[in-house]
């Protein structure tokens, strides 16, 4: 994967931002701050402004830094420029997703009167519809995208596995996305089950397309120009 400091930049603002305002919250935070939420949206889990502040910065840099890292230990490296747009458009969805949770979390813990779970669902619920968009034109590769030993094996299996993923990633978005306006448990316990439901049918359906595939190639054999099923 070409390196493009523009690019790299460009991804880096939701991070910065992020750091910023901490830096801005800092002298405003009192201890103890929320740290954690339950499903009901209440906070039950305190800590010290570091915490509080600076660590989802922390983690979103170090997830930055190793999404631009991965491409270029991964056997299938050669793959990511066929998909590099993709999977462009994954980072800075995830980045703008933390950026996005730390200034909700740090609005409250500075005593803004906002219910959480009028904002994190819905924020999930778009990731997982951005991601699904997406899902289909990841290519074969160690680290994005829906990776069991038949998808890795069978460039079949792979297109047809994230096909479906695609689908089932945009609908557990609109699930997430209604749960802002249904808020019960049961709604959320339900959207639980919908995603293991679709990691084992996503697992088993990945198996079936493999075997019936007579071209399975390692991943780390395949060409960005490999022809689609």
């Amino acid at each position: 994967m070409a390196w493009s400091w523009r690019r790299e930049a460009i991804l880096l603002v939701p991070v910065v931002a992020m750091f910023i305002t901490s830096a801005v919250a800092w002298p405003f935070a009192e201890e103890p701050f929320p740290v954690h939420w339950d499903a009901a949206g209440e906070a039950d889990r305190y800590g010290g402004k570091f915490e509080g502040l600076m660590v989802l910065p922390i983690v979103a840099l170090g997830t930055a830094v190793l999404m631009v890292g991965l491409p270029f230990v991964d056997p299938g490296r050669r793959n990511y420029a066929s998909f590099l747009s993709t999977y462009n458009l994954i980072r800075g969805a995830t980045l703008l997703f933390l950026a996005g949770l730390h200034v909700l979390l740090v609005s409250i813990g500075l005593g803004a009167d906002l219910d959480i779970t009028l904002f994190i669902y819905p924020a999930i619920g778009l990731l997982f519809l951005v991601l699904g968009n997406v899902m289909s034109k990841i290519r074969p590769n160690f680290f994005a995208g829906i990776r069991t030993p038949w998808t890795l094996s069978s460039a079949r299996s792979w297109t047809a596995t994230h096909r479906l993923g695609g689908w089932m990633f945009m609908a557990i978005g609109v699930g997430f996305l209604a749960m802002a306006i249904v808020q019960a448990a049961w709604f959320l316990i339900a959207l639980l089950v919908a995603n293991l439901t679709a990691i084992v049918l996503l697992f088993a359906y990945s198996y079936v397309v493999w075997r019936d595939d007579p071209d399975r190639v390692p991943v780390s054999q395949t060409t960005p120009t490999e022809p689609s099923p």
